[in-house]
C-alpha cells in the first residue's frame, strides 16, 4: 500500500509531453491526463483516481513537460549581462571585453550571488538539471567555486552537474591578463578533480550530483599530449568529458594551422571522442566531422542564443540529429545570452534550425528544390533534445522523461498569458510561443520546488537589489583598475 504522505497526483492536464523521440518510436505525448508521483519517481501516467490523503496538484488547463535539462552554462556570468564593451563583439574580442576583464573581480560573495541568480532564472523556466561549465579556477584561488555551486544547487533542490573547467596553458589573449588567468598545472588539476569526485560524484542513474572533467577549450587550454592523459585519467575515474569546440571559424583555422586536421578529427586522434564526451556549440563542422561524431556517439550541447548573439552562426543540428549525433540544449553564459533560461533557448532552437535550412533555399530556375525550412525542427524534436536528449548526454538514464520509473522532474505550465491565448494545440505553447509561461508546479526528483510560480524562500525583489549592487560594485572596481591586481 502506498504511503499517501509520499504520494502526489498531478490531475487534469490538458496535454502531457513526455520528452520521447517520435522518430525512434518513443511517443512524444500521452493523453494522461494525470501523473502520480510516489517518493522521487513517476509511478503512473493515465486516468487516475485520487487516493485517500494524497496531495493533489490541480493541472486544469495546464500543459506538462519533463523538467528541462541544461547541458552547458557558465553561471558566474549571471551578473555580466549586457556589458556594452562586449555587446556587439564576436567571440574572441568578447572574451577579452567581458568575462576576462571582470574575472579577477569575482570574490566568494559575488560568485555565490551570480550562481544563485542563474539557478533561479533556470528554475523559473522549468529547468531542474543544470550542467555548469565553471572555468573560474586559478592557483591559490581564495574560495572554492565548486563547493559554492553544489551548495547553492542543493538549497534550491536542483540536480547539479559540475563541468570542472580550467586550463594548463593560455592563449596570448589570456596571458596578457593577470592573476585570475594564471593556468594550473596538470597535476593540480587532476588532484582537484579527484577531490571533487570523492566528495560529490554520484554515478547512479538519477544522481543529484555529478562531476565531469571539462578543460575549458581543449584546442587551446591544454597541450595536445595532455589531452590523452586527461582522457585516460577521466575514464579511470569513470567520469565524463566536456569542452567547447568549433564555436567559430577560428577553431577551424587553428586546427588547420597547427595540426593539419579538422577540430573534430584532432579530438578523435587525442582520445576525445566517444559516448562519454560532448561538446558545446559545434557551429562550424562539415559533413565528415558530423559522420565522425555520429560514429563515435559524441554529443552536442546546442546553444543557439549565444551563437546568435556572438554572430557565430547556427549549428547544423538537423544534419547531426539525422546522422545519429546525440543532441542536447544548453543556455551558455548570461554574458553572451542576456536571457539564460531554457524556454527562450528552446524557442530559439526551434526557429533557428528552420531559418538555417531556409537560407539554403534557391528559386526553381536556379535549380532549387524546396521553398523553405519549416520541417527542420519540430516542437517535439526540441522538447526531446532539451529533456531526454540532455539526460542521455549527461549519463542520467532515469531522468528527462515523463514515464513510469523515471525521476519525477516535472514542469506544470499555466498558459494564462495572452501570448498563449488562441492556441489550437496548447501543448506546443512553451516552445512555439516562447515567453515565460507561469509554473503551477515544478518538481525536482519528486520535491515540489515551485508552487503557484513562487520559489520558497526566494525574495525576488531582494535578489534584484543584490544583483544591482553587485553590478555597481563591479563597474566601480573596473574603473579603479582593481581588475589588474
Amino acid at each position: 500500500m502506498t504511503d499517501p504522505a509520499h504520494s502526489t497526483l498531478i490531475r487534469g492536464a490538458v496535454a502531457i509531453m513526455t520528452g520521447g523521440d517520435n522518430d525512434a518510436g518513443d511517443p512524444a505525448r500521452v493523453a494522461g491526463p494525470d501523473i502520480r508521483i510516489v517518493d522521487h519517481v513517476i509511478a503512473e501516467v493515465g486516468a487516475l483516481t485520487p487516493r485517500p490523503g494524497e496531495t493533489i496538484v490541480d493541472a486544469t488547463g495546464c500543459v506538462v513537460y519533463p523538467a528541462w535539462v541544461n547541458t552547458h552554462h557558465h553561471l558566474f556570468q549571471s551578473i555580466l549581462k549586457g556589458d556594452p564593451l562586449g555587446l556587439d563583439a564576436s567571440l574572441t574580442p568578447w572574451l577579452a571585453a567581458t568575462p576576462y576583464r571582470f574575472r579577477a573581480l569575482f570574490d566568494e560573495a559575488r560568485f555565490r550571488l551570480a550562481a544563485r541568480i542563474g539557478m533561479i532564472e533556470l528554475i523559473r523556466s522549468g529547468c531542474t538539471t543544470i550542467a555548469d561549465h565553471n572555468y573560474l579556477y586559478y592557483p591559490e584561488m581564495p574560495f572554492d567555486s565548486s563547493a559554492i555551486l553544489f551548495e547553492e544547487a542543493e538549497k534550491l533542490g536542483l540536480r547539479f552537474v559540475l563541468l570542472r573547467g580550467g586550463a594548463t596553458r593560455t592563449r596570448q589573449l589570456e596571458a596578457e591578463l593577470p592573476t585570475a588567468l594564471r593556468p594550473e598545472t596538470l597535476d593540480a588539476y587532476f588532484a582537484d578533480v579527484e577531490r571533487l569526485a570523492s566528495s560529490y560524484h554520484d554515478a547512479g542513474p538519477g544522481a543529484m550530483r555529478r562531476v565531469v572533467v571539462a578543460p575549458t577549450t581543449v584546442l587551446y587550454s591544454v597541450e595536445p599530449a595532455q589531452m590523452r592523459e586527461i582522457a585516460a585519467f577521466t575514464r579511470r575515474l569513470g567520469l565524463r568529458m566536456h569542452s567547447h569546440l568549433s564555436e567559430t571559424v577560428a577553431y577551424r583555422d587553428h586546427a588547420h594551422r597547427w595540426h593539419q586536421r579538422s577540430p573534430v578529427a584532432f579530438c578523435g586522434e587525442h582520445d576525445w571522442l566517444g559516448t562519454d564526451v560532448w561538446f558545446a556549440h559545434l557551429v562550424k563542422v562539415d559533413a565528415t566531422e558530423i559522420a565522425l561524431l555520429a560514429q563515435t556517439g559524441t554529443g552536442l550541447a546546442h546553444c543557439p542564443q549565444s551563437n546568435g548573439r556572438l554572430g557565430s552562426g547556427i549549428s547544423p543540428v538537423r544534419e547531426m540529429a539525422d546522422a545519429g549525433v546525440p543532441i542536447s540544449i544548453g543556455v551558455d553564459g548570461a554574458a553572451s545570452n542576456e536571457a539564460a533560461d531554457m524556454i527562450s533557448e528552446v524557442h530559439m532552437a526551434w526557429l533557428a534550425q528552420r531559418a538555417r535550412l531556409g537560407m539554403a533555399a534557391e528559386p526553381e530556375f536556379q535549380g532549387g528544390r524546396f521553398e523553405g525550412g519549416a520541417h527542420a525542427a519540430t516542437v517535439t524534436d526540441v522538447i526531446h533534445w532539451g529533456t531526454a536528449g540532455g539526460a542521455r548526454i549527461l549519463g542520467l538514464p532515469n531522468v528527462g522523461k515523463i514515464a513510469p520509473g523515471y525521476s519525477a522532474d516535472i514542469a506544470v505550465y499555466r498558459l494564462d498569458d495572452p501570448r498563449y491565448f488562441g492556441l489550437h494545440d496548447p501543448a506546443i505553447g512553451p516552445v512555439a510561443s516562447g515567453g515565460r509561461p507561469s509554473l503551477a508546479a515544478l518538481f525536482s526528483a519528486g520535491r515540489r520546488i515551485v508552487k503557484d510560480d513562487e520559489i520558497a524562500g526566494v525574495d525576488m525583489a531582494e535578489l534584484g537589489r543584490q544583483a544591482q549592487a553587485a553590478v555597481a560594485g563591479l563597474l566601480r572596481e573596473i574603473g579603479d583598475g582593481r581588475h589588474l591586481l
